[in-house]
């Protein structure tokens, strides 16, 4: 990602918003840097995140637990609906699973905008393996809240 944070807000166009939105975002998520998540893509209502599944995220059945593999998605839905330079948090999200996720997989959720109107979003996230299997489908509901990921000149 370029680094767009020496030019005003009023400025950037709409990808440097996202990418500098996302760098913000990126550099206090640790929950996602600790699970070794990557940044592959953002843009305005896009982004891609992927992740390889460890041992540590098994489950009793030896593949991943489901709640690694929504908290990628979800982790994939933030970025997107936060690329705008508007503090937007979850309001309502679903996962439907169809296939599992194996240990030592790559996983990539690729989130899009649905949906944007007022404060509210809608955004659906594919996640496959590295074989490109849909291993799940998750659907975001999104609120925007006060406040911005970079400061905005009066």
């Amino acid at each position: 990602m370029k680094d767009a944070s020496m030019k005003p807000v009023s400025q950037m166009t709409p990808q440097e918003l996202a990418e500098a939105s996302a760098k913000a975002m990126w550099n206090d998520d640790s929950a996602s840097q600790r699970l070794g998540m990557s940044l592959d893509h953002i843009a305005p209502g896009e982004a891609t995140l992927s992740m390889t599944i460890t041992d540590a995220m098994s489950n009793g059945h030896g593949n991943c637990h489901g709640g690694y593999i929504f908290t990628l998605a979800d982790s994939a839905f933030a970025f997107a609906c936060n690329s705008y330079n508007q503090l937007v948090v979850a309001q309502h999200c679903s996962v439907t699973y169809l296939l599992p996720g194996r240990i030592g997989d790559r996983l990539t959720a690729e989130a899009r905008e649905v949906s944007r109107r007022g404060r509210s979003g809608i955004y659906d996230i594919r996640i496959t393996n590295q074989d490109g299997q849909h291993v799940a489908e998750f659907r975001g509901h999104s609120r925007t809240v006060k406040g911005t990921h970079l400061p905005v000149e009066s």
